[in-house]
């Protein structure tokens, strides 16, 4: 295979690591999740985590517990391989719905920011190293929902897993 090849399918195995952490995070698949990093990675999360990827996916299991539903989205990606190592930057969007508070009101967070990765390709599997989460603006919104499907579940029982 020609170096262009292998780079394109580097790229494009790095991606689907970063779409299955999406997936991972709201369909609430911990196993998932804990693929996205090596076991001795590492995770940055400005103001909110530092530590392993693993304790990340810990703490980041007990706060999305507690809320109603959760999206995260992955848009653009730019990825550098060089061999068996990579570095990416990839924009998110998570939204968040948090339970109503004691007056029954509800909020919604919309955060948008980047993702900065340092990958390794080990035994054949690209995951992450380290990532340093950046947040580059949050807004905080009165929450009045519309549909909402019932369809849908933070949990094994969710539709996409008859797919995947």
């Amino acid at each position: 295979m020609n170096n262009t090849l292998e780079r394109l399918q580097s790229e494009s195995e790095i991606r689907a690591v970063l779409a299955g952490y999406c997936r991972a995070l709201d369909r609430m698949d911990k196993p998932a999740a804990y693929a996205v990093w090596h076991p001795d990675g590492t995770a940055l999360y400005h103001d909110i985590f530092e530590g392993t990827g693993h304790g990340f996916v810990d703490w980041v299991w007990d706060a999305h517990a507690g809320m109603e539903r959760h999206s995260h989205q992955i848009s653009q990606s730019v990825i550098a391989v060089n061999g068996d190592v990579a570095r990416s930057e990839t924009y998110i969007t998570v939204s968040l719905w948090m339970l109503p508070n004691a007056d029954g009101a509800r909020q919604e967070i919309v955060s948008r920011g980047r993702y900065l990765d340092r990958w390794s390709r080990r035994e054949g599997r690209w995951a992450i190293d380290h990532r340093e989460h950046v947040l580059d603006m949050q807004t905080l919104h009165q929450l009045v929902p519309g549909y909402v499907s019932q369809v849908s579940a933070r949990d094994y029982s969710d539709p996409s897993f008859n797919y995947l």
